[in-house]
């Protein structure tokens, strides 16, 4: 950046109830930011799903409250142009801010916040485009082998200047999507939540004055820092443990592709080491994961899996370091497809909680359903209008120590569906069905929550794109927990028997009266379901959420007969084998041999190394991460 004064944090101490003030001034802040943009986005994916993330930092570009965490002292070390009062940058090309974002669809906007022609911090949100142009309505085709089949690739630019719009630049973005109004309402809603947060950081300010703002962010900063060095002492330890769980496949036909997390402490300090990750993959799954974002991932698990009081914000940064080798599914190497990165994304946490779970099983969760399902659907109605929609699908919560898993939630916790008489207002399309899936979560102490069915009818000929993975692999069980059941998508055509889908496939076509049958997966149980007690199995029968079958099976439950139950439960218990802490189902080598019979689909083959993307070895990213020492660099004049 040129020409910007970066306020200096002054070293003074500020009294405790200012900085419980200002804390949550700040937090009501973020989520006014939501608000803003809810009431003012036109697509079902934000206004109604909430697919956007905002975040107000310090001048230094450190979160103080937000979501996913900061990215902007990365992003804007190639900056070159100048910021004032009023500037707004946009940018949605992952590869030219570290991954700040990680696919095209996400556009991320940038507000500096002044102060007395001080830069004092930075407003920011990103929102999910339902289209951002590309050879497929939602830029998000299953096919790319490159980023450049996907979309509109927008570079750091300042689409206002000193308050004022930049209408050529707008128009040039918005000439290459599908629905440039809802595009343009999305974006203008995203900068009205970035000024409505910039608007609440000058009134604190002017309120407390510049020092003692600056002053309390560096506060929780450091209070975050001090919690977060107490739950890596008391949960990490300084062997080193490591655990691993696949994506399905790539869209294309290759797969499964391994995902391997290390982890140990020194000190202090939390290293987490993706080595042994496989190479990016031919088709879209790859993820381009940022540094500080999986920094707030690992934060995000242990906040509030061991200290949910914790505030989320990138004071605890320093303490973690993390090691992704370049080239691989984690880190993959410009120009690769990116549009289906979010299965990694998911599953970045099932492997997160499994080598935590080394040393802590008691304390830590089953596996999810492991992904982010979409299902996406357009055309050309009777009347020749484009339509469009694309919704994001849920599924089942894992079994956790606190209880059981939720069904049919998001892995997200702030997401939230589309009502079905939105989607039936404005789609040419019914619902038929909306349900939890029996059976589909995995047995347990706490039981896994279960999936969903979604039962969609389409009223106008069209085209079909699905999203989903986890149906291959199982969602794992944990001490003694059963895994959750695989998902499977069947379309039913009018007056035709059923047809098994892939999990990835776009340009499907469908006509008036066709059924898609959306099941997603379910999540694994915790602990062993012999100690479930009777009447919550019961409970959960007379719900509809486990058949009768299933809780005689798994559960050791007769319903309505305690006697028997009791004497089930003995025999079945007589008959247990010492089991490992995770139960993942059959092999991995039987499940892709038994592909065919089980799922009707053909089961994917592992890719040939990409000649342009070389790997980097282990050795290599550890000696590269130790030689930069902690990578989350501060802004300066």
């Amino acid at each position: 950046m040129k020409g910007v004064k970066i306020a200096k944090t002054p070293k003074i101490s500020i009294d405790p109830v200012t900085v419980d003030i200002i804390e949550g001034a700040l937090k009501n802040a973020r989520f006014e930011m939501d608000a803003v943009l809810f009431r003012t986005a036109m697509s079902p994916v934000i206004r109604e799903q909430h697919d956007e993330f905002p975040m107000l930092t310090d001048p230094q570009g450190r979160m103080i409250v937000g979501q996913f965490g900061s990215y902007i002292s990365e992003m804007m070390q190639n900056f070159e142009q100048t910021l004032e009062a009023g500037d707004v940058i946009l940018t949605s090309d992952p590869y030219q801010c570290g991954g700040a974002i990680s696919h095209i669809n996400d556009w991320l906007v940038l507000v500096p916040i002044f102060f007395e022609d001080e830069l004092v911090g930075w407003a920011s949100m990103f929102g999910h485009q339902m289209d951002a142009g590309g050879p497929l309505p939602g830029s998000l085709p299953t096919g790319a082998k490159t980023i450049y089949g996907e979309g509109i690739r927008i570079p750091p630019v300042k689409i206002f200047q000193k308050g004022k719009p930049d209408e050529n630049i707008l128009k040039l973005i918005l000439n290459n999507v599908r629905m440039p109004e809802m595009n343009r309402a999305d974006l203008m809603g995203i900068v009205a939540g970035c000024r409505a947060g910039e608007k609440r950081v000058l009134e604190l300010c002017q309120r407390f004055g510049k020092d003692v703002y600056l002053a309390t962010c560096q506060a929780l900063l450091d209070r975050t820092h001090a919690a977060m060095a107490q739950l890596i002492v008391q949960n990490i330890t300084e062997q080193p443990v490591s655990f691993e769980d696949w994506i399905d496949d790539d869209g294309l036909g290759h797969g499964p592709y391994k995902m391997k997390l290390t982890i140990w402490r020194e000190g202090e300090h939390a290293y987490f080491d993706w080595s042994g990750t496989d190479p990016q993959a031919v088709g879209p799954v790859n993820f381009y994961l940022n540094e500080g974002m999986f920094k707030m991932f690992i934060g995000v698990y242990l906040i509030m899996v061991f200290d949910p009081q914790i505030l989320f914000n990138d004071g605890f940064y320093p303490l973690l370091h993390v090691i992704i080798p370049d080239g691989s599914l984690l880190h993959p190497k410009f120009p690769s497809a990116l549009g289906c990165r979010t299965h990694a994304l998911t599953r970045l946490f099932d492997v997160l909680g499994g080598a935590l779970a080394r040393n802590a099983p008691e304390l830590s969760t089953a596996a999810g359903y492991g992904t982010s399902p979409y299902m996406l659907y357009s055309g050309w109605d009777q009347k020749g209008a484009f339509f469009y929609v694309m919704e994001i699908s849920y599924g089942g919560i894992p079994g956790r120590p606190v209880g059981d898993g939720m069904d049919g939630h998001s892995w997200w916790p702030l997401f939230e569906n589309i009502p079905t008489e939105y989607l039936e207002a404005y789609y040419p399309l019914r619902v038929d069905g909306y349900t939890s899936i029996t059976d589909s979560g995995g047995a347990g102490f706490h039981r896994g929550g279960n999936g969903i069915e979604k039962r969609y009818v389409y009223l106008e000929p069209g085209e079909l794109s699905i999203h989903d993975d986890r149906w291959l692999t199982y969602p794992w069980g944990i001490l003694g927990g059963k895994p959750g059941m695989r998902s499977e998508k069947i379309l039913v055509r009018k007056g035709q028997g059923p047809q098994r889908l892939p999990s990835k496939c776009d340009e499907v076509q469908v006509q008036p009266g066709d059924m898609l049958i959306y099941r997603t997966a379910g999540g694994g149980g915790w602990k062993n379901p012999l100690d479930r007690p009777m009447e919550r199995v019961e409970s959960d029968v007379s719900k509809g959420l486990v058949s009768k079958e299933k809780a005689e099976q798994d559960y050791g439950v007769i319903v309505g007969d305690a006697k028997a139950t009791e004497r089930l439960r003995k025999k079945m218990r007589s008959r247990q084998k010492e089991e490992g802490v995770f139960d993942r189902g059959p092999a991995l080598e039987k499940i892709l041999e038994n592909c065919r019979k089980e799922t009707g689909l053909e089961p994917p083959v592992r890719q040939e190394p990409l000649p342009w993307a070389a790997l980097e070895s282990p050795e290599e990213a550890r000696r590269r991460v130790r030689e930069q020492g902690d990578r989350q660099t501060t802004l300066t004049e």
